[in-house]
């Protein structure tokens, strides 16, 4: 396998790694996320593939798509992990103040 090919295809697996907070930022340390440009990654991976199609040798092609797969699985698991939590958000701010507070004792 072509190491320039491998290098920028792991560039972009990386890019999405690190945008969907799966590894650390190598410069600040921090994880960090950012749904809109993991997603871009992933496109443009996926671009790469159409582009390149009948050009790969066959264990290109496969480890290709094999880190597609894997980043848009992980970009899936983790989109589907932030509606969960900005509908555990909305589900709080929505209760009414009736609904938080504890129940009385009504045999007084």
């Amino acid at each position: 396998m072509d190491s320039e090919f491998f290098a920028l295809v792991m560039m972009f697996k990386q890019s999405v790694m690190l945008n969907l907070g799966k590894i650390s930022n190598p410069i600040t340390g921090k994880v960090e996320k950012n749904l809109i440009q993991a997603k871009m990654s992933v496109d443009i991976l996926e671009m790469f593939k159409k582009k390149t199609q009948g050009n790969l040798t066959a264990e290109e092609e496969k480890f290709l798509s094999n880190i597609i797969a894997d980043a848009q699985l992980n970009y899936v698991a983790e989109t589907k992990n932030e509606e969960k939590k900005t509908e555990a958000v909305s589900k709080e701010k929505n209760q009414k103040p009736e609904e938080n507070k504890p129940a009385e004792n009504k045999d007084k």
